[in-house]
């Protein structure tokens, strides 16, 4: 670094957001695209350690060398820096918007300060090469003859899929809904991730020779003997979708949805791809059960929607707003987070059951609800709502898609059982969440590049 005292003599700086007050009135990014002087100014801070925790499989599945993007993007030599930074991540601007970062909370510098904004960086040097023109297309140079299917057009699927072409094999990506990008596209409201920025990506993979085949389904528009007379190797990417229900009495009246469905609701009226919206929170009382990213965005949905209130309930305890001795650095840190949805508005209450939803006409109208950990207290309590939202996780695969797999093993958590990324059936690979669980978007890439890697070990094998 051109100044070695830097990590102390800067301090970090956060990604700019925009005014809570304007942002909640429209469905534009929250976060800001950080400039060059912000960018070099955190890189600047790092402490280019002998050991970087950074780039541990701790701190980062995709194994980023983020010290040395870090010294180039601290001396002005960006297009150097993006090259570094793509070299290991498909796509960075994606990891920038949505990961949580775990890089930054092992940064070494975290042990006794705040961690370099690593986040910041890699978004940053994405978007600058994109309005440099450096990020082009990669096509290969020779064609193979080999082909792959790949169900599944998530972030892990897109980055197999990448890998996979530009290696010269032809590569098609099977997604069931009308549009790729999976949860990218689906999942993420615009307010996180503007679709532009997906459409780009695909733009490019399409340049690269990939082959994208949507509204068709897996064990519904065809089965897997289809594939096998086509393609060489069949990759399942396609998530763990199956979301955690609350089989509680009242489980049946209307206005109680999964989380998954209203975000995609929402998602699908904003693009023009549906014509009215079927779940609607304006002028209602919005009740949200669980935490995490899920919980969160339904939030920034509703209050979007204009929603009259929004409450969310979370089983577990409050916790603390310092890092818990439980989760030392350099591990993911278990304290309080605040997203930019919660700093809009709505309330959080914390370690509350939900025993029942009450209701009549055979619509909800409340929640029964116990308080957890009172002692010497076991009465229940009601909270009133028009709108409930189980934001709860997920259980695993939908099996219904892979049906027509002979062999293929699956534990009973719901995933795919795998041994470096094959599974019990010849020829049929899995990654991401569909053979790891539901995780982070940077295990999603990593994933879909290692398995690209197994497939080209497998083809090779197979000559």
């Amino acid at each position: 670094m051109k100044n070695t005292k830097s990590f102390y003599q800067i301090q970090r700086q956060e990604i700019p957001r925009r005014s809570v007050g304007v942002r909640k009135t429209d469905w534009k990014e929250v976060d800001q695209t950080p400039d060059f002087q912000m960018m070099a100014q955190q890189a600047e801070r790092c402490m280019d350690c002998g050991v970087p925790f950074c780039q541990s499989e701790t701190g980062c599945p995709v194994d980023n060398d983020i010290p040395d993007w870090n010294q180039l993007t601290s001396q002005g030599r960006l297009h150097e820096a993006l090259t570094r930074l793509q070299a290991t991540n498909n796509f960075p601007e994606m990891t920038g918007r949505l990961c949580p970062a775990p890089c930054e909370s092992a940064c070494v510098l975290g042990l006794r300060s705040d961690p370099v904004n690593i986040r910041a960086i890699e978004w940053g040097l994405v978007e600058e090469g994109f309005r440099q023109g450096w990020i082009q297309p990669k096509p290969a140079v020779k064609k193979t003859e080999r082909k792959i299917a790949i169900i599944g057009s998530g972030p892990a699927g897109l980055a197999a899929a990448q890998q996979l072409a530009r290696q010269g094999h032809s590569v098609t990506v099977f997604e069931k809904e009308r549009q790729a990008g999976g949860l990218l596209r689906y999942g993420i409201p615009d307010f996180k991730l503007q679709k532009s920025w997906v459409d780009r990506r695909l733009t490019q993979l399409q340049a690269e020779g990939v082959e994208l085949k949507t509204s068709t389904c897996l064990g519904k528009d065809f089965d897997y003997q289809d594939l096998q007379k086509n393609f060489e190797v069949v990759a399942l990417a396609m998530g763990a979708e199956k979301p955690r229900d609350l089989l509680v009495p009242g489980r049946e009246l209307r206005g109680i949805h999964l989380a998954m469905d209203y975000l995609k609701d929402q998602n699908r009226f904003f693009s023009g791809e549906s014509q009215d919206l079927q779940i609607n929170a304006r002028g209602k009382r919005v009740v949200i059960l669980g935490g995490g990213d899920t919980g969160s965005d339904c939030l920034g949905t509703a209050l979007r929607q204009e929603a009259l209130s929004v409450v969310q309930f979370e089983i577990q305890a409050q916790p603390s707003e310092l890092r818990s001795e439980k989760t030392p650095w350099p591990f993911w840190p278990m304290k309080l987070k605040v997203s930019h949805a919660h700093e809009e508005g709505g309330s959080r209450q914390w370690s509350f059951s939900t025993e029942a939803f009450l209701g009549s006409g055979g619509r909800v109208e409340k929640l029964a609800v116990r308080k957890l950990g009172d002692k010497g207290s076991d009465s229940l309590m009601t909270w009133e709502a028009d709108l409930v939202f189980l934001a709860l996780g997920f259980t695993g695969i939908q099996r219904d898609y892979l049906k027509s797999i002979p062999n293929l093993k699956i534990s009973e958590n719901g995933r795919i059982q795998t041994d470096q990324f094959q599974t019990s059936e010849p020829g049929v690979f899995a990654c991401g969440d569909s053979q790891r669980g539901a995780s982070l978007i940077v295990w999603a890439i990593a994933e879909g590049r290692k398995m690209a890697t197994a497939i080209e070990a497998y083809l090779a094998k197979e000559k």
